[in-house]
């Protein structure tokens, strides 16, 4: 899969990608997603092999959905977007993330943004779901300006996390527009 944004290209993730998204991994960037990445030279090729797998599988209700975001004057991998299966709310939602040395120029969102137009084009999904720590302000700001609305704000856990947060839920219905700031 290729999708392209006016800065950016969000392709499949390859096994050359590895050492991009242990360099991450290695920066605190996927804490969220998968907890403690001290350990994730390990498994990052596991996890990338299964990615291409599930991508072939084409299904978003299976496990998940990750693709690369490249930088398209660099051709640097810069981070991720893709789908997750929330089985607590029995709904596919998206997941993301920007390595630490990319964030702040808006990369998130713009991915995000074409990524949600690409799964509400290719799926017959009828919304996307996101959660977020409340204290992760950049975090809730990406979702809003991809066109996400808090549905409700609780306790959750999410799949990695060692105990409960304050999060906000996010809902995205297909039809809806958004604008951007």
């Amino acid at each position: 899969m290729i999708l392209e944004t006016k800065r950016l290209i969000i392709r499949s993730i390859q096994p050359t990608d590895e050492k991009a998204f242990i360099d991450m991994a290695s920066d605190g960037s996927l804490w969220e997603i998968f907890g403690d990445c001290s350990e994730c030279h390990k498994w990052m090729g596991e996890f990338i092999s299964e990615a291409i797998k599930l991508e072939a599988e084409d299904n978003p209700y299976h496990e998940y959905l990750a693709y690369a975001i490249e930088d398209k004057n660099s051709h640097v991998v810069v981070g991720s977007v893709g789908s997750s299966y929330y089985e607590d709310f029995q709904e596919v939602g998206v997941t993301y993330f920007i390595g630490a040395k990319y964030r702040g120029n808006g990369y998130a969102a713009e991915a995000l943004q074409c990524f949600v137009e690409y799964l509400f084009g290719r799926y017959p999904l009828k919304r996307l779901m996101a959660t977020a720590n409340v204290d992760n302000v950049a975090s809730c700001k990406t979702l809003e300006k991809a066109g996400f609305s808090v549905i409700e704000t609780k306790m959750h856990r999410d799949l990695y996390d060692e105990c409960e947060n304050m999060s906000n839920i996010y809902e995205r219905i297909r039809g809806t527009t958004y604008h951007t700031s």
